[in-house]
C-alpha cells in the first residue's frame, strides 16, 4: 500500500493545546503555533485547536448552579471533554505552574472530571532549565487528575541561548527546535491511539 493511503487510513484524533501564558508575546504561546503548522503540513491524523483560559475566571465554587457552571466554563469543560487529547505549553513561574494554567486546571477538574483518562504533552520555553520545574509539578498534578503523560521525548526549550529560536513576533524559526517538537506530537498520537485501543 503506499504511503499517501497508509497516511489516509489513520484515525484523527483531536488535541486540545492550551498555553499557561495570557501574554500575547509569550514563547509558549508561540510552540503551540508552530505545533499547529506542524500538524496541518506534515503530519496526517491528527487536528490540534489552541483553546484560550485568558477568559476564565478565578474558581469560586459560588459560580456554580446545579450541575453547571458559567458558560465560558461550560465552553471550556466542552472542549476538554470532546478532545483525545491534550498539549500543554506551560512556562515556569516561581518552580511551578502559572496561575492562568492552575485556574484552568482546576475548572475543567470539578465534577464531573472531564481531564480523565486523556493522553497529554507537555512543552515549555523558558530562560535557564527551559521550564522543567513547571513540567515536574504540572506532571504531579496530572496524577490527581487522572492524565496521563508522555514520559519521551521531553521538551524544555531555553529560550534564549544560540541559535536564535523564535523571531520578534515569537514565532518559532529554529529548524532543530521544530523537529523535536514534531518528535512529541508523534509520540503524543501513538499513545493516544494506544490509550484508546485503536
Amino acid at each position: 500500500m503506499e504511503a499517501a493511503a497508509v497516511a489516509a487510513t489513520k484515525p484523527l484524533i483531536k488535541v486540545v493545546a492550551i498555553c499557561g501564558s495570557v501574554r500575547e508575546g509569550s514563547y509558549n504561546r508561540g510552540l503551540i503555533r508552530s505545533a499547529i503548522e506542524i500538524s496541518k503540513s506534515s503530519m496526517s491524523g491528527v487536528e490540534i485547536e489552541n483553546v484560550d483560559i485568558s477568559k476564565l475566571p478565578l474558581l469560586n465554587t459560588d459560580l456554580e448552579g446545579e450541575g453547571t457552571f458559567p458558560p465560558v466554563v461550560e465552553a471550556f469543560r466542552r472542549k476538554i471533554r470532546e478532545a483525545d487529547s491534550i498539549l500543554f505549553a506551560s512556562p515556569e513561574n516561581n518552580y511551578s505552574v502559572s496561575a492562568p494554567l492552575k485556574n484552568a486546571l482546576d475548572w475543567a477538574s470539578r465534577p464531573p472530571n472531564v481531564w480523565a483518562d486523556k493522553a497529554a504533552a507537555i512543552i515549555s520555553a523558558s530562560g535557564g532549565s527551559g521550564g522543567s520545574r513547571s513540567q515536574y509539578h504540572l506532571r504531579q498534578i496530572g496524577v490527581f487528575l487522572d492524565l496521563h503523560f508522555i514520559n519521551k521525548p521531553e521538551f524544555f526549550l531555553n529560550a534564549f541561548q544560540p541559535p536564535a529560536k523564535f523571531d520578534e513576533n515569537s514565532n518559532l524559526i529554529d529548524a532543530q527546535t521544530k523537529e523535536k517538537l514534531k518528535t512529541v506530537l508523534l509520540s503524543l498520537q501513538a499513545f493516544t491511539l494506544r490509550l484508546q485501543g485503536r
